[in-house]
């Protein structure tokens, strides 16, 4: 094994510049129960960004870690993070090398990561932690992981560069379609639905035989019907009222309300994103007078995941990649990721993948 790797840091909460990109960043070794991975592919997620600006700190602290000598935001999942950090919350990549008692995967297995990983806690059953927050992540040519948080995906017929864009997006989506019970035949709303999670809510709710509906712009309409949505509605067109028994939502913004209204009595609402903005009105009136209930979507059960690599050896659904990067080439694709100007997946690549 080589004794350094190129990888991408973070050094700090702030734009862009935060990310530094270096060639000798030590590999890490493994320890008991944990394996090196040889990173193949590495999505771009909402997640990345939003943990390098701070966005998660609903009410930012500062705190002092003493082993980096330096004052950090509180903007991690968890609390206060270290940096540097490397990111990367979709990992798909190879075994290359197991600490001790690491013995269920093979040597030269892939694997693929939940990018929330369960830790759940007596006081917290909920609990987990996220890679490239609480521990370094996919922004790198070698990613450490412990051993039972990996899922082998030898079998699938599906490219290192589409697995290395599903576990963020597509696991956030099969959490929400869990969340809210979707259901063969049952009519669903999925808003952002040409970007990664939402597209990935359509694929994923066509498959357990529901009919979709996506929100998005007129321009990527076609790739959300490709992607199994029987219709689409404009991003400011008016939605119908009482029309769906489930909404999945990763926008939030000034059009909560109306989403609300969207749903028939006794109707579910799961969200897992706010990129429209996280403060939201409704009139408390549409939940109660409706019997509507409303899900939150975090935390992924292994059983969620488990189901998701299932779905991936099966090569059941196919990610929409529409533009891949070199690893060294992130400040653009995270630019191009803002700026919305592909439907579906961007995908990073620290070295060759197939």
């Amino acid at each position: 094994m080589p004794k350094t790797m190129k990888a991408v840091l973070l050094t700090g909460h702030g734009g862009p510049e935060k990310l530094v990109w270096r060639e000798d960043v030590p590999v890490p070794e493994p320890g008991p129960g944990e394996v090196l991975v040889k990173v193949a592919a590495a999505g771009v997620n909402n997640t990345d960004i939003n943990t390098r600006i701070g966005w998660y700190a609903r009410e930012v602290t500062t705190s002092t870690n003493e082993a980096e000598g330096a004052a950090v935001e509180a903007g991690g999942w968890a609390g206060a993070m270290r940096f540097p950090r490397i990111q990367g919350g979709d990992l798909c990549g190879y075994v290359v090398a197991k600490g001790e008692g690491a013995d269920r995967l093979a040597l030269g297995a892939r694997v693929v990561s939940p990018n929330c990983l369960p830790r759940p806690r007596p006081d917290n059953p909920l609990n987990f932690i996220v890679i490239g927050s609480e521990i370094d992540g996919a922004f790198a040519e070698y990613c450490l992981m412990r051993e039972d948080d990996l899922y082998d995906v030898t079998a699938s017929p599906l490219s290192d560069i589409e697995l290395g864009a599903m576990p963020c997006a597509y696991g956030t989506a099969e959490g929400l379609l869990t969340r809210a019970n979707v259901q063969p035949a049952e009519r669903v709303l999925v808003t952002g639905a040409s970007g990664g999670v939402g597209m990935a809510a359509v694929q994923l709710a066509r498959l357990r035989g529901a009919h979709v509906t996506g929100v998005a712009a007129a321009a990527k309409a076609g790739a959300v019907k490709e992607a199994g949505a029987v219709e689409v509605i404009g991003r400011d067109d008016r939605l119908p009222e009482r029309a769906f028994h489930k909404v999945i939502d990763v926008l939030g913004g000034p059009r909560w309300g109306e989403l609300l209204r969207a749903l028939r009595p006794g109707g579910h609402y799961a969200a897992s994103g706010a990129i429209a903005g996280p403060l939201v009105t409704a009139d408390l009136r549409d939940v109660y007078l409706d019997d509507l209930t409303l899900h939150g979507s975090t935390f992924q059960p292994w059983q969620v995941f488990a189901r998701l690599v299932d779905v991936m050896n099966a090569g059941a659904v196919r990610p929409l990649v529409s533009k891949t990067y070199p690893l060294h080439e992130i400040h653009t694709a995270q630019a191009d990721f803002e700026a919305k100007r592909y439907p579906g997946k961007l995908v990073l690549i620290p070295g060759d993948a197939t």
